[in-house]
């Protein structure tokens, strides 16, 4: 493609379900808005009541979360993020998060470039997240409730 012929795309997230972000959580939901294969980057709202904790991951590529909506934290930082929030991890970063106490629903818009390895509580892994598994997971539940899927994946 030329870059001549490259339009201004608008995903309408309304038309996009959100999936449950199993094994790793009940309580956390994900709408994959854009999945790009090239770059091995996702663009993914996620959103979780006020009691949700997400499992020890470590990223092979930098993350970025803007908060939309509730607080969180990762486990033992000094930080919160709260609406307004931006939060930059780089590579190998290895943390957990959770929502804090009373934070009510939390919402976020996350940038996340490679994997996002889950490791148990020995350290050995547990599951890998990135690009190919979110796609699965969209089609597979598109199929299981007999909705088209939106083509996530193409920039144009």
């Amino acid at each position: 493609m030329y870059f001549e012929n490259a339009k201004t795309v608008v995903i309408d997230d309304e038309a996009l379900p959100w999936l449950p972000f199993l094994p790793y959580s009940e309580e956390v939901h994900v709408k994959y808005i854009k999945i790009d294969p090239v770059r091995g980057e996702m663009i993914v709202l996620m959103r979780s009541g006020g009691d949700f904790k997400l499992p020890r991951h470590q990223h092979s590529g930098a993350s970025t979360t803007y908060t939309l909506a509730g607080r969180w934290a990762h486990v033992g930082e000094s930080w919160i993020a709260g609406p307004g929030s931006v939060v930059f991890d780089f590579a190998t970063a290895t943390h957990a998060s959770e929502a804090l106490q009373g934070a009510g629903q939390v919402i976020t818009f996350n940038v996340i470039a490679g994997d996002m390895v889950f490791l148990n509580e020995a350290g050995e892994v547990w599951g890998v997240e990135n690009w190919r598994t979110g796609m699965q997971r969209y089609l597979d539940y598109c199929a299981a409730a007999s909705i088209e899927p939106m083509d996530i994946s193409s920039m144009w």
